[in-house]
Order: C-alpha cells, then structure tokens, then sequence
C-alpha cells in the first residue's frame, strides 16, 4: 500500500475529479498503476478508477503521456486564503457587554 506523501500527484485527496482525470493524462503507466491501487485501496470512486482503468489501457496499447507537470496548479484547484484576516481596531465592532447571567445590574441586558 502506498503512502498518500509518496504519490505520484501531490494532494491527491484533495483534486476534485475534474482536475485528477486531466492530470492522470501527465503520468505513465507506473505511476497511474500506484494512483490506481491507492485510489482502489481508498475512496473507491467509481468515475475515477474507470478513468484511470481506461487511460492505463491506453498507455498499454501505446498512448504516450501527454507532458506536462501533473504537480502544477491546475484553473480548478482549491484557492486557499493567503494573507490571513483582514480584521483591526478600524474594522472591530462597538463593544458589547457579555450576557449578565441573571445580573440584574449588567445595562446590557433588556429588562
């Protein structure tokens, strides 16, 4: 079994299948056979294994990977937020008092 750091394509798990099924066209036979025992061993998603069985027939029967580097960012890769929070003392709202907890003296709180 292999383990998901020594895949052929970094963050497998997380490609949506869209862009795994256009990447697979990049590996040759050996590393599609290790994605598809990973994958087989795994989530067992249909559309993916009968795309990988599919293509790995072709490679067999002479299909040439289509280049290009599968570990490249793809236009349907997840966006993760860069930058952190735009939140400061400009942007924070008024200052509320915290629920009085049966309190009756906290003003916050409705009579």
């Amino acid at each position: 079994m292999t383990e998901h750091d020594q895949l052929p394509l970094p963050d497998y798990d997380h490609l949506p299948v869209g862009g795994l099924i256009s990447r697979i066209r990049t590996l040759d036979a050996t590393g599609l056979q290790t994605l598809l025992d990973y994958e087989r061993s795994h989530a067992r998603r249909l559309q993916v294994v009968t795309a990988m069985e599919n293509r790995l027939a072709s490679l067999h029967e002479g299909a040439q990977p289509s280049g290009g580097d599968p570990a490249a960012a793809a236009a349907d890769d997840p966006v993760h937020a860069s930058g952190g929070s735009k939140v400061s003392e400009a942007t924070t709202g008024p200052k509320i008092n915290p629920p009085s907890q049966g309190d009756p003296t906290n003003p916050g709180q409705p009579r």
